[in-house]
């Protein structure tokens, strides 16, 4: 086994430690509990440091069965961002720019959970000001059409975007919140539009019953 094999465990305990304390993030988990259980974690978008904020948040043993999804085009760019994201997330990385129709975003990503990884995800599709959250984009939704029985989790990020807002390079270390909310899943026949809605509502209920 090579040395940079044997170093990852430790890269990816440094990784977490360093998103806790760059959010300064504090966890509650409301009517969901840590689990490994094949699940679709999703939340609002605002920063670069969400996929690792939430990561980060994970128990290890979650975090060892949880996958980032990410853009390909950013995650590989240089040489620190495809070490981290590859080593250290292991994370799901999507063609963004060239999406071909025989390779669907949506196969991919289902052939890469397979039956054990869990996965995060940003409905929104791309990053927001932290004052709105954006309507849903339909990829969640024909995610759980084809594998009905994931468990999706809302997650509610609170003030990730004053960390690392548009433009900025460098982190800002500051208090954060990061609430996971109550499963849901997508219901028997239910219409795309009207599951998107609820998906997106159950996030609004998060902020709304959490914001100060």
């Amino acid at each position: 086994m090579k040395l940079s094999e044997l170093d990852i465990p430790v890269a990816r305990l440094g990784l977490a430690l360093l998103g806790r304390f760059l959010s300064g993030v504090s966890v509650s988990w409301e009517g969901c509990q840590p689990d490994t259980c094949q699940r679709v974690y999703y939340a609002n978008h605002t920063s670069h440091l969400d996929p690792l904020a939430i990561w980060s948040a994970l128990p290890q043993f979650v975090r060892d069965v949880t996958r980032p999804v990410a853009a390909k085009d950013y995650w590989e760019k240089g040489h620190i961002r495809p070490y981290i994201a590859q080593r250290c997330f292991n994370c799901l990385l999507l063609e963004r720019k060239e999406v071909k129709v025989h390779h669907s975003p949506i196969t991919y990503m289902l052939n890469e959970m397979g039956d054990k990884y869990s996965i995060i995800l940003f409905p929104e599709g791309t990053r927001g000001d932290g004052t709105q959250i954006a309507e849903f984009k339909s990829g969640i939704y024909h995610l759980c059409k084809k594998r009905p029985e994931l468990e999706l989790v809302p997650i509610y990020l609170d003030n990730m975007n004053r960390i690392l807002p548009r433009g900025r390079v460098l982190p800002v270390p500051m208090l954060s919140r990061l609430i996971f909310g109550p499963p849901l899943w997508l219901e028997q026949g239910e219409p795309k539009n009207k599951f998107l809605t609820r998906a997106r509502q159950a996030i609004l209920d998060l902020k709304e019953k959490y914001s100060e």
